[in-house]
């Protein structure tokens, strides 16, 4: 196989778009509303000479890269804002590199320069999740292939390397040729805390009435969905009468249906959500949904999560990292612990997702079985050039289901240019539809058909309309102290 083309970063532009929420979210200590996309626009040199532009997006999350109580939602995104700009400053520096050896070069510099000026593992991998996203997409149009062609061929020259040791011996180029692209994917809706289940939980002129399903009765009937995931508070309770009132919805469809459940870190220990398991075990009302529910996610607070093993939880459901994944020691780790899976987002970053898919069938195979798994999960991925790299990301992964939740919270390309919309839905129309006079995303009996995602580029044929979007302000962090 040939070497991977080497390149070199000329220019990295940073972006942010604001968009308003059409319901309100809980999303793990605090509500939204409204938030803030970033985007990024990076133009690169092909070792031939040949010079493309590639983009990403991602929205920049207040409260789940770091939830420090003390820190304002501002200080989250200057915080992103900051991890970007450190990425910019270090791939804009570096010397001709393969795409995968800027992320490696970069790795452990990066996470060292993000702990100097106080942000954590996860709030500094923001930055590389977005560049490398955006030189990827920069090479494959220089090169002509898809996303999933690209990894086949291994363009971007995955090799084993320090910053991974425990794959040394690992042939990441055969891997990556074994890789069969899915099709269609199902969403797998979040229900949130807030959110309600029938219309008679909203409040008198609480609806918005804008043509788009609002409780999770209306979302089933809507989009077909089969696959769910729940919000659990820590407060058990509640927790129980909430799943009571989900499965009671749930339970009317006649076909089978999936739960995933979600502790955003809201509990102390594995024994605390063990004992909120054992108490739903014992609810006729939940049968079914215990039955249904495929794994357990983050429920035991960041900073003990990887400090304790999770046995007492594991033996009755497998439990995933998510927040915990900050660095790519953490799924080993993580995995001493009695954790079996960890979760794919794409503002982790897309290697640090292939790489831990690799351990994966590396372990699994050392166990005779299939143990070890990856989940797709969500962080506000809106329509274009987000959730389209996220899906593209998610359907190489080969996982079946993806937590999905941009649609149901924001309204179509809320925020973006109406020019955009309508390109995003002329390029690709298999995973967006015009309804009410809006772009949407298209969820036809619960699932999103990705065959337009094999274009030339990062899952998307649409350059974002940048001409009047805000340039991003640098970040005011680290914040001044007296």
């Amino acid at each position: 196989m040939p070497a991977a083309p080497r390149l070199k970063v000329l220019s990295v532009e940073r972006f942010e778009s604001p968009y308003r929420l059409r319901l309100p979210f809980r999303f793990g200590v605090i509500t939204v509303t409204e938030g803030r996309q970033a985007i990024v626009r990076v133009r690169v040199r092909h070792e031939n000479g040949r010079e493309g532009t590639g983009y990403a997006a991602e929205a920049l999350g207040a409260k789940w890269f770091d939830k420090d109580p003390a820190l304002s939602d501002a200080q989250n995104h200057d915080q992103l804002r900051k991890a970007l700009e450190l990425t910019g400053e270090a791939y804009g520096a570096a010397p001709w590199l393969s795409a995968f050896d800027l992320y490696a070069h970069h790795y452990r510099e990066l996470l060292d320069a993000g702990a100097a000026c106080g942000l954590n593992p996860l709030v500094t991998s923001y930055g590389p999740a977005l560049l490398d996203r955006a030189v990827l997409d920069a090479l494959c149009r220089i090169e002509g292939l898809s996303f999933w062609q690209a990894l086949q061929h291994n363009l971007p020259g995955l090799r084993a390397h320090a910053i991974a040791p425990d794959l040394q011996g690992f042939a990441l180029s055969p891997f990556l040729r074994g890789m069969a692209p899915l099709t269609t994917v199902a969403v797998r809706h979040t229900v949130g805390l807030l959110d309600p289940i029938v219309a008679a939980d909203q409040a008198v002129g609480a609806r918005v009435n804008d043509g788009l399903p609002e409780t999770l009765e209306e979302v089933v009937s809507t989009y077909g969905n089969r696959y769910f995931k729940l919000k659990v508070s820590g407060l058990a309770d509640a927790d129980l009468e909430r799943l009571r009132r989900i499965a009671s919805v749930l339970d009317r469809l006649a076909d089978p249906y999936v739960v995933t459940l979600d502790g955003n870190e809201q509990y102390e220990d594995a024994d605390a959500i063990a004992a909120l398991w054992q108490r739903m075990a014992a609810e006729p009302a939940l049968q079914r949904l215990c039955a249904a529910t495929l794994l357990i996610e983050q429920p035991i607070k960041r900073q003990m999560a990887l400090a304790q093993p999770v046995a007492a939880l594991a033996r009755h459901k497998p439990v995933i990292i998510d927040e915990s994944d900050g660095d790519l020691d953490a799924f080993p780790r993580a995995r001493a612990l009695g954790y079996t899976g960890v979760s794919t987002k794409a503002c982790k970053g897309f290697y640090k997702s292939i790489l831990n898919l690799a351990r994966c069938q590396v372990w699994n195979q050392t166990e005779g079985r299939a143990a070890y798994f990856m989940s797709a999960e969500d962080l506000t991925t809106q329509p274009g050039i987000s959730v389209q790299q996220d899906l593209a990301l998610v359907s190489l992964l080969g996982i079946a289901h993806v937590e999905r939740n941009a649609h149901h919270f924001i309204d179509g390309f809320n925020g973006r240019p109406e020019a955009e919309a309508q390109a995003y839905l002329a390029a690709h129309p298999d995973l967006y539809h015009l309804q009410d006079g809006r772009v949407r995303l298209r969820i036809q009996r619960g699932q999103l058909a990705l065959g337009s995602l094999a274009c030339k580029g990062f899952g998307s044929a649409v350059n974002p309309e940048l001409a009047d979007t805000a340039p991003m302000p640098r970040a005011d962090w680290p914040p001044e102290t007296a």
